[in-house]
């Protein structure tokens, strides 16, 4: 047999065992791949199964009803705000803005500056008090309470995503979403095992031990999305959370958002940065526009005395 016929069959041979190792190793990342694919739904499974019932989505979620119908999960009747800037001058903020969102929309509120978006997001998450005007949360009245049961609705009912993302620096971001829960009287170890489901939501399952400053800016805000999630809150509001990000962040995050919504059942109410609201991805998004229909207003508490300030129409 001659050199050359000795090289073509070990050159044959080679190619005869080495095929079926790059099958097998071919099949063995598909393996891999599809176990991380399985492991990442079970872990999604887990964390809608430890959602309430309030949360998931509208099929399965029991909200409150009046006279056998569906309540709107937020509704609004005649709320007026004023503030007094200065001793003459006294600014509308609303005039008798009514409004109902149903339990698992996402509404966006669009309109010019000054039409009151931001003031009635601090009404209907409890951050202020209407001088008019009533706020139901679920089918509670909530403009009118007070002290623990007021800090209960704002801890436990409604979640809050901020424009400046407000994480606490010395923090890494898994912390930075426990931390919510442990206000609320959850268990560390609980919170912790929670924030970690929550970060793997939003996509940040590789950064829970980043400090905010190791992060980008779409980054910071996902794990501020997280955050709002924690405490199994049944509306999430945000006022301008895009608005430190670039449009193409700007467009993931409120990507992220909407399919929090669809999969959880979670109500949204947002204020772009812009008067032009992207258009609605589902049948259950719309948007809302500001100022609302005037149902009346009359003064029910004096105005503030001069130099008190309130937040921004």
């Amino acid at each position: 047999m001659s050199l050359d016929s000795i090289r073509s069959e070990m050159l044959a041979l080679d190619r005869f065992h080495s095929a079926p190792a790059l099958r097998t190793g071919d099949c063995m990342v598909r393996a891999s791949a599809a176990r991380e694919q399985l492991d990442q739904q079970r872990r999604h499974a887990r964390l809608i199964r430890s959602t309430p019932a309030r949360n998931r989505p509208t099929g399965s979620r029991r909200v409150a009803t009046i006279g056998g119908m569906m309540a709107p999960i937020i509704s609004t009747t005649g709320l007026c705000r004023r503030y007094k800037l200065g001793k003459d001058n006294e600014v509308a903020a609303l005039r008798g803005a009514s409004v109902e969102i149903a339990a698992g929309e996402m509404v966006a509120i669009v309109g010019p500056s000054g039409s009151g978006k931001s003031t009635l997001m601090h009404l209907i998450g409890c951050l202020d008090s209407p001088d008019s005007g009533r706020v139901f949360i679920n089918g509670r009245r909530v403009d009118n309470l007070k002290g623990r049961a007021l800090t209960r609705v704002r801890s436990s009912e409604i979640g809050f995503i901020f424009q400046g993302f407000n994480l606490i620096p010395t923090m890494n971001a898994l912390e930075n979403v426990a931390l919510a829960a442990e206000y609320a009287g959850t268990p560390r170890r609980d919170a912790l095992i929670r924030a970690a489901e929550l970060l793997e939501l939003v996509g940040l399952g590789d950064r829970t031990r980043h400090a905010p400053s190791e992060l980008s800016g779409g980054q910071q805000q996902r794990v501020a999305i997280a955050r709002a999630l924690m405490n199994d809150p049944a509306i999430i509001l945000g006022d301008e959370p895009t608005g430190d990000l670039d449009t193409a962040t700007s467009d993931e995050i409120i990507a992220v958002m909407r399919r929090i919504n669809i999969e959880t059942g979670t109500t949204f109410v947002l204020v772009p940065t812009t008067p032009r609201s992207p258009p609605p991805a589902t049948a259950r998004s719309r948007c809302v526009t500001a100022p609302l229909p005037i149902t009346g207003c009359r003064r029910s508490s004096p105005p503030k005395p001069d130099g008190a300030r309130g937040p921004t129409p």
